[in-house]
């Protein structure tokens, strides 16, 4: 199946580490084998809107992106396209191209999916969005996301390791997890915080973050039809920090606004 595109662009809105000075060279993808009820982009992600491209097209994309200054090539919701994804990645190394990639995804990954990528993603940005499985069921369309993301993120971790930075604080290598904490589920968030710190080097990058605003269909959930509180939020920093954890991002709460969602 050829990836279908919906956006190319220098992306500044990334951890710093990722988007630096010059932006992430950031290739949107449409569809996904999620359905969230609460998506930011979900004019891409269940409407799929975009144009496809073959794996030659598709590597013309990062070629270009890195001629613009790109700190690396960003594949956001990339799963469902990995085959023409790697034969575009191929290509791109063949015809000269040397900044990193970033494997951006939900996290609900196949671990032999994920192995076809071994030796072509130098960086991974996975979600880790539940812990409870009627939560995951209720508000992205699966039950078994946790069972399928813990096993997905460390192969993840398996191939890349911990991140490397360049001497200008740019990521080269490594992962990074992130987590997005929903409003009225905070106590699930502890628990995903939980998994990380009994999992992985307590030395281990997450972002945490608050940047949550309802979207899409969250209206019909009056649960998380709101943005975060303060209350929620401090309360997963400050277990973040209790359990030793130490290094990753944190967003302002600003971040929750419509201004930093890009448009389709």
């Amino acid at each position: 199946m050829s990836p279908r595109i919906s956006k190319v662009m220098l992306h500044m809105w990334e951890e710093p580490c990722i988007s630096g000075t010059n932006g992430s060279g950031t290739v949107f993808f449409s569809g996904c084998n999620l359905r969230c009820v609460f998506c930011q982009n979900y004019k891409i992600s269940q409407e799929e809107v975009g144009e496809e491209v073959d794996p030659s097209g598709l590597a013309a994309i990062f070629l270009s992106l890195e001629s613009q200054g790109a700190h690396n090539i960003n594949l956001v919701n990339p799963t469902h396209f990995i085959t023409s994804i790697v034969e575009a990645i191929d290509i791109a190394r063949q015809m000269g191209l040397k900044i990193p990639f970033v494997y951006n995804t939900n996290g609900y990954e196949s671990v032999d999916s994920l192995k076809l990528l071994e030796g072509k993603i130098e960086v991974y940005l996975p979600d880790i969005k539940y812990f409870n499985k009627e939560a995951s069921l209720k508000y992205s369309g699966v039950s078994n996301y946790f069972e399928i993301c813990k096993e997905a993120v460390w192969e993840m971790y398996r191939q890349v390791g911990m991140p490397k930075f360049d001497e200008c604080g740019i990521i080269i290598k490594g992962l990074i997890i992130r987590h997005l904490i929903l409003p009225s589920l905070s106590k699930d968030s502890l628990k995903v915080l939980e998994f990380v710190s009994d999992k992985f080097p307590k030395e281990i990058f997450v972002s945490i973050m608050s940047q949550y605003i309802p979207y899409y269909r969250a209206n019909r959930f009056s649960e998380i039809n709101r943005k975060l509180t303060k209350f929620e939020y401090d309360r997963v920093l400050e277990y973040f920090y209790s359990l030793g954890l130490n290094n990753g991002y944190m967003q302002e709460r600003e971040s929750a606004s419509k201004a930093f969602i890009p448009e389709f």
